[in-house]
Order: structure tokens, then C-alpha cells, then sequence
């Protein structure tokens, strides 16, 4: 296995060149790093280049940039894209970090550092097994393009329009995803489901300014009142969700996904213990798990109106406001629920004020993939020989945006084959990436090239 004994003879050289990597501060979300952001993606292009990718660019996306790049020379074989980010999230609060967050302080087998884990170590990865497959035997197993993105952070915004554009150039067999989780450092994962987002504000109108609670007061319908009337409509008493038609497009879950979901180690005590809450409360019939990973939610995000200082203040506020958060499954609509929210609020609102729900930005769409797809089933094969032992198969209450945009616009389905693990601090003080994963990560990546041969 030479590529292997490359793997491990140049390890020193690759952990230095991924400490490099992560002293770029390429934070997205602040116009102040534009520059550290551009930087980041000359490095990848550059480090993609001297490996033997070809055709590498810096692609222009009307924001944060693209890097692509490809080796398509495996006759007959399919086209695998690997996608992944450079770019990472704020610091702040500064004064949390044990060790200045672009200076990565290597400790313990860990390096500590902002983007050590999400998503630079996972992003090196393929890079580096494709180096390891080009040096030791001058091909890939199969065709494979590269889709590096440095927005992911803020949502990638311009992707949309971008991969449209590109749809040609990115158009692939299926995408392999580096930004991802391992369940634990001896424990392997694979993500069969992520959930959907569609945001709302809710806006109550009364009187056209604030008024004296004595001089008017019950003559009219407080916006508060009236907002928490809303409010309250949205949800049965047992705790399911009661807008009409919400539930009409949800994909159920099978035997085999409750399952997968009971395979995954849960213990309900100890989770309520962690969250410091006296009871666990939601929609009947499923466990926690379930609902947690598997069906829709509605949260209400904040909520404010009137006076909000110490003390008394006696007023009727003019205006009150609700915002609102669902997290969606297969196959719902963002748009289509919130229309349905509208639609619901409408009916509840009462007499005497003025109602409004504005759908918010940030919207984005589930992604589910069976745990029997082929692709599935080949990375639980190889992570399965990595571990010694099989992946659960785990669905995540959180979104990813970019991966429901590539069935979309490439009609290709994204595995999930990264090397964070949730404990790794990511988006928090003191992130950091155990080094064990820049040892297997390579190794997984060239098994799993090796395995979609016939893809």
C-alpha cells in the first residue's frame, strides 16, 4: 500500500502545511478579512496545483471566492465532487481563547485554533490523499472535481446564482462532503438527513404611538395581548404543532430509520440534565431522539414590545413582535410554510390591530439520504474498515445549505465524510482538531475513491 507509507512518511510536512493553512484569519463575516479570505483561497489553490489537481481557479462569485479545480482521466469511471470551505467564523469573545486564535498551538495531539476543526483540517484531507494516490501511482481511481467555497459561513449567499451558472463545470456523479462529523474519535458516523430552515416576523400594530395605560386603557387591544393570542394558537396542548398543513409533505420515518436513530447510544436523563430543564416537551409519539433529529419544529426565536426597563412604565406599546424559526424535513417547502405561518396568523389575529409576517432571509432546504443508498453504504463499508466498527447512522437537526442546492441544480447527492467531532469547540473559544483525524482522514479518502470504482 504504497500510498500509505507516503501518508505516513510525509505527515511531519503535511501538519505544517495545515498549521500554515489555519494561521490565514479567513473570516467571512467581517469585510475587514476580504483579504485573508482571498488569501486563504490562493493557498488552496496553490496547494491544489503542486499536488497535480488541474484546471485550478479562484473563481470569481460575486462575494466571498470559489476554488475548482479537477482530475478527470478515469475513463468510464463516475465523477466524485469533493466539496469543502476555507473560510471561518468570528473569534469573539477574544478574551476566552487560552491561546491567540490564528497562532495554532499544538498540544496533547490537538491543535488549538479558529478553523482547525470547521473546516481546514477536514478540507486538507482530500487534497491530501489525492496527493498521496498522484504520487505513488500517477491516477486517481476515478474522475474527481473539487468545489472549495469561502462563504459557508455566512450562508454561502452567491452559491446559488453561482453553481446555476457553473452547473456544466460542477456537474458530477455525486458530491462527497469534508465539512462533516465523526461521532467520536473511536467511533464512526454517516448523516442520512439535515433539516431545512424558513424564518418569519410577526408584527402587531395598535395605536400610532405609545399611550398612558390610565388615559386609555381599556378601550383598545394591546398589541402584546394580541401577539401572545397568536402565539399561543400555534401550538396544540400535547405539544404537536397545529398550523394547518404543516405536517402534509413530511416524508415519515420508517422502521428502519426509528432503527438507525435507537442504534445511536441516548440516555433521555442525562440529556435533560445537560440542558437544565425540569421536562422534555413535544410532538406525541416520538422519542426524543426523533424529534430532535427526524420532525419539524417551530421556535420562537424572541419576542418583544413595550417597556422593557427596570420598574414601572405605565404604557400601551404601539407595536409588539414575534420572530420565528422552523426547522424543516423532507419534503417541505421553506416558502410553502411560511405561507402556511401567514396564513395561520391571519386567521388567529384578533380585532382591533394591524398584523403582518414577513418572511425572513436565510431560508434553505432539507436534505435527506437513505442509509441503503449505494453511496451510503460503500462509506460505511470503508469507514467500517477504518474504525473497526460500523457508523451510525445519525440525522442532524442543524442546516447546511449548499448540500440541498447540489440535488437542486446538479441533481447529484452529498455523503457526508468529514473528521469534526461535536466536542472540537467549533464556532466557540479554544476550537481545536485532534491530530488522529489528519492521520485517518487521508486514509479514509483514498479507500473511499478506491470503493466508487463502478460507482
Amino acid at each position: 500500500m504504497d500510498w500509505q507509507i507516503y501518508l505516513d512518511t510525509h505527515y511531519d510536512q503535511h501538519l505544517q502545511e495545515l498549521l500554515d493553512f489555519i494561521r490565514i484569519p479567513s473570516i467571512s463575516a467581517l469585510p475587514e478579512h476580504a483579504a485573508d479570505v482571498q488569501q486563504a483561497a490562493e493557498w488552496t489553490a496553490k496547494k491544489m496545483t503542486v499536488v497535480g489537481i488541474e484546471n485550478v481557479e479562484v473563481m470569481d462569485t460575486g462575494g466571498h471566492p470559489v476554488v475548482y479545480g479537477d482530475w478527470l482521466h478515469a475513463a468510464d469511471q463516475p465523477t466524485i465532487m469533493i466539496y469543502g470551505h476555507f473560510d471561518v467564523q468570528p473569534v469573539d469573545p477574544l478574551d476566552l481563547w487560552d491561546h491567540p486564535p490564528f497562532e495554532p498551538h499544538v498540544t496533547e495531539n490537538r491543535i488549538y485554533a479558529r478553523g482547525a476543526s470547521d473546516d481546514k483540517g477536514g478540507m486538507i484531507t482530500p487534497i491530501l490523499a489525492v496527493e498521496a494516490l498522484l504520487s505513488t501511482t500517477g491516477r486517481l481511481p476515478v474522475n474527481v472535481k473539487f468545489c472549495f467555497e469561502g462563504q459557508e459561513e455566512i450562508g454561502s449567499p452567491q452559491l446559488p446564482n453561482f453553481m446555476a451558472r457553473h452547473a456544466q463545470k460542477f456537474a458530477c456523479d455525486l458530491v462527497v462532503s469534508a465539512d462533516g462529523l465523526q461521532w467520536s474519535a473511536d467511533q464512526p458516523m454517516l448523516v442520512t438527513a439535515l433539516k431545512g430552515l424558513t424564518a418569519v416576523q410577526i408584527n402587531v400594530r395598535g395605536p400610532q404611538a405609545d399611550l398612558h395605560s390610565g388615559l386609555h386603557g381599556g378601550v383598545m387591544n394591546n398589541p402584546i395581548e394580541a401577539l401572545t393570542h397568536i402565539i399561543a394558537s400555534m401550538r396544540a396542548d400535547d405539544g404537536r404543532i397545529a398550523i394547518s398543513g404543516f405536517f402534509d409533505n413530511v416524508v415519515d420515518l420508517t422502521p428502519e430509520d426509528r432503527q438507525h436513530i435507537a442504534a445511536v447510544p441516548f440516555d433521555d436523563d442525562d440529556y435533560q440534565r445537560e440542558l437544565g430543564i425540569p421536562a422534555f416537551f413535544g410532538e406525541p409519539g416520538y422519542t426524543t431522539l426523533e424529534r430532535n433529529w427526524a420532525r419539524p419544529t417551530l421556535e420562537f426565536n424572541g419576542i418583544w414590545g413595550g417597556f422593557q426597563g427596570e420598574g414601572t412604565k405605565t404604557v400601551i406599546p404601539s407595536t409588539a413582535h414575534a420572530k420565528i424559526t422552523c426547522r424543516l424535513v423532507a419534503n417541505q417547502s421553506p416558502e410553502r410554510i411560511a405561507a402556511l405561518i401567514e396564513d395561520h396568523v391571519m386567521k388567529h389575529a384578533p380585532p382591533g390591530v394591524e398584523v403582518e409576517v414577513i418572511q425572513l432571509p436565510g431560508s434553505s432546504d432539507p436534505f435527506l439520504m437513505a442509509a441503503d443508498h449505494p453511496a451510503q453504504q460503500i462509506a460505511a463499508t470503508v469507514l467500517t474498515k477504518l474504525y473497526g466498527k460500523k457508523p451510525y447512522f445519525v440525522r442532524v437537526g442543524g442546516s447546511v445549505p449548499v448540500i440541498p442546492l447540489f440535488e437542486q441544480v446538479l441533481g447529484a447527492q452529498t455523503i457526508n465524510f468529514g473528521w469534526s467531532i461535536g466536542d472540537e469547540q467549533l464556532h466557540a473559544p479554544n476550537e481545536f482538531y485532534r491530530l488522529i483525524h489528519l492521520k485517518r482522514g487521508p486514509s479514509g479518502y483514498v479507500m473511499l475513491l478506491e470503493s466508487l470504482i463502478d460507482f
